[in-house]
């Protein structure tokens, strides 16, 4: 199966839809009375179509195992066919486009079975995905390549040339990903006054800080970063921390530190490849959205 670990838990909903034909309305007109050999046909493909849903990771063998928190089919008869439509919804990492299919294939494969005795001319003619909602796909459709964005790695070994850099390195790849050209890119000591005058110098919307937010001595970026912010977002900090947390007991020591100097967003993020990495992960790329939100782009700083 696909690695999903890295992934955020948000909702997740989709619909899918089969479509049932049948040789005459007569074949209609038993499923609405009940007059089918088999029994009710919509009761008992409804309840097929439940349990396929639930049961959708153990039949395709790369869907994962996922709680499954609302599953709706809707099954309306017409003249010559018989139109389903299943919804389904999770908390979770991945999508349900396939446990919708899946549910909506059962349903219609249940009703196909149902009414094979009576009508020979019973066919499953469409099944298909209406719709999708939930997750990164949600903000992949916005263009972010205007914004500017900078790097700065702080780090007293790296500046000295004692340590190769991978977390910057790694931050500017997951940007990237995201249709995000970083502009800047600065290795800096880890002392207070030197963030604080590469930040004044930074012309970017972004400006993403990794390295010192531990607890060591030598550990200053946050009391550099803190007295430059207007605003500090409290959100974005347990979100990245909370995300860590789930992999890693030591993620709570960490002390990442986001906000806005003026209309640009600050973020400081740990200086470990694996914590740095993580962060970006937990909060990108919906926290693009405050660029949404903040004047549509302000450029020109």
């Amino acid at each position: 199966m696909v690695d999903i670990t890295h992934k955020i838990t948000t909702l997740r909903t989709a619909v899918a839809q089969a479509i049932v034909k049948v040789g005459s309305p007569e074949t209609i007109k038993a499923v609405l009375e009940k007059t089918v050999p088999k029994g009710d046909v919509l009761s008992v493909a409804k309840t097929a179509g439940l349990f396929a849903v639930k049961n959708t990771s153990n039949a395709i063998p790369d869907c994962h195992p996922m709680p499954i928190e609302f599953t709706g089919i809707e099954i309306e008869c017409l003249e010559n066919s018989i139109q389903i439509e299943v919804t389904v919804k999770t908390i979770y990492k991945t999508g349900v486009e396939v446990e919708a299919m899946h549910g909506a294939s059962i349903v219609a494969l249940t009703v196909y079975d149902m009414l094979k005795p009576i009508d020979k001319n019973v066919e499953i003619s469409n099944i298909k995905l209406l719709h999708k909602k939930g997750g990164n796909s949600d903000y992949s459709n916005k263009d972010y390549s205007n914004l500017s964005v900078a790097v700065i790695v702080c780090s007293d070994s790296v500046s000295e040339g004692t340590k190769e850099d991978s977390s910057g390195k790694v931050i500017v790849e997951k940007l990237q990903k995201f249709g995000l050209s970083v502009s800047s890119y600065t290795i800096i000591p880890d002392d207070i006054e030197t963030i604080q005058k590469q930040i004044q110098n930074q012309k970017a919307d972004l400006i993403i800080l990794t390295g010192g937010t531990g607890l060591s001595h030598n550990d200053v970026t946050p009391e550099a970063i803190v007295p430059l912010l207007d605003r500090r977002i409290p959100g974005i900090e347990e979100a990245i921390r909370s995300y860590g947390q789930e992999r890693t007991p030591y993620a709570m020591l960490s002390r990442s530190v986001v906000g806005f100097k003026g209309d640009t967003l600050l973020m400081a993020l740990p200086g470990s490849t694996t914590g740095a990495a993580e962060s970006i992960d937990a909060v990108f790329p919906s926290v693009l959205h405050l660029f949404q939100i903040l004047n549509g782009f302000n450029h020109g700083k």
